[in-house]
């Protein structure tokens, strides 16, 4: 996956969770039944709760090849 379509990406990512804003993803390949492969890519963050308490977040993300965006999962 091209530098390109990872900024793309995480713009889309920084937008929707923005605690993780600023920190670069962790890339790893996945094997699918299609011959393109499919990206994972895991963003860690933090934020503070309303009572000022430190929450971590983990955003894994599953992407194509072509940088679509096939599923966000999320952690507190």
């Amino acid at each position: 996956m091209d530098a390109k379509t990872i900024e793309k990406i995480c713009g889309q990512i920084y937008r929707r969770f923005p605690e993780v804003t600023g920190s670069k993803p962790k890339v790893q390949t996945q094997a699918t039944d299609r011959e393109a492969p499919n990206y994972l890519l895991i963003f860690k963050g933090s934020g503070t709760t309303a009572d000022g308490k430190r929450i971590d977040r983990t955003v894994r993300v599953v992407t194509s090849e072509t940088g679509k965006i096939v599923k966000v999962t999320t952690s507190r």
